[in-house]
């Protein structure tokens, strides 16, 4: 599956940004997605996932209650909604997959495609 993120910007503290993440070339339905970040001179972290059919999802505690994950299988599309963003929320954001029909992982290396990141600044 190829993956492509999208919809990232400059936004001031406290404000929302969606972003989008297109999936091609297999049946999106049968990969749980995620969303995972990276700010320079940092490990890449686990920001949210979802499973396969969209019902069940899971965050970080550091975006708990602020971003929400969700997916369009009818559009081969997954978006990451995030509200009240904090400076700290400044990264490089990438959906990824795990393989065809694997549950959804926080765990970094269990991903094995991956979009080109979308850059989400929050300015304070």
């Amino acid at each position: 599956v190829q993956l492509q993120a999208s919809g990232g910007g400059l936004v001031q503290a406290g404000g929302s940004l969606r972003l989008s993440c297109a999936a091609s070339g297999s049946t999106f339905s049968s990969y749980a997605m995620g969303w995972f970040r990276q700010t320079p001179g940092k490990e890449r972290e686990f920001v949210a996932a979802i499973s396969w059919s969209g019902g069940t999802t899971h965050y970080a505690d550091s975006v708990e209650g602020r971003f929400t994950i969700s997916r369009d299988n009818a559009k081969n599309m997954m978006y990451l909604q995030m509200n009240s963003l904090k400076a700290e929320d400044t990264a490089v954001y990438y959906c990824a997959a795990p393989p065809q029909d694997y549950p959804w992982s926080p765990r970094l290396n269990e991903y094995v495609y991956w979009g080109q990141g979308t850059l989400v600044t929050v300015s304070s």
